[in-house]
């Protein structure tokens, strides 16, 4: 059984600051951050993208397959760029994580037949 410690503990090896993807992704930011033309298009560009993902995925939240893994990386995709979102997903990331726990406890418990 997978417990919330070790998920918290994976998120954040993912997300370690010294990875070389993340090195490249802070130089790039800072050459956008120091153009404000660029910066905007470069945010409205996030904005369509991540808006266009996120309402993909609630459309497919009905039908079997990842609907909600698709917002969720819509919303992934917003939070590079506008603090809300950014909120959003970390809202949503912690509760997943308490109800993944929740899941694998409640399965855990179950007698075996």
């Amino acid at each position: 059984m997978v417990t919330q410690d070790e998920i918290a503990a994976e998120i954040a090896e993912g997300e370690r600051p010294d990875r070389p993807i993340m090195r490249l992704l802070r130089g790039v930011r800072r050459r956008i951050e120091g153009r404000p033309g660029l910066r905007r298009a470069y945010r409205i560009v996030v904005a369509v993208l991540g808006g266009l993902i996120a309402t993909l995925g609630l459309l497919l939240v009905p039908l079997p397959g990842p609907g909600w893994l698709i917002v969720f990386l819509g919303l992934a995709v917003l939070g590079t760029e506008f603090a809300w979102a950014k909120r959003v997903a970390a809202f949503v990331k912690r509760h997943l994580a308490r109800f993944w726990a929740w899941w694998q406890a409640r399965r855990a418990a179950r007698p075996t037949a």
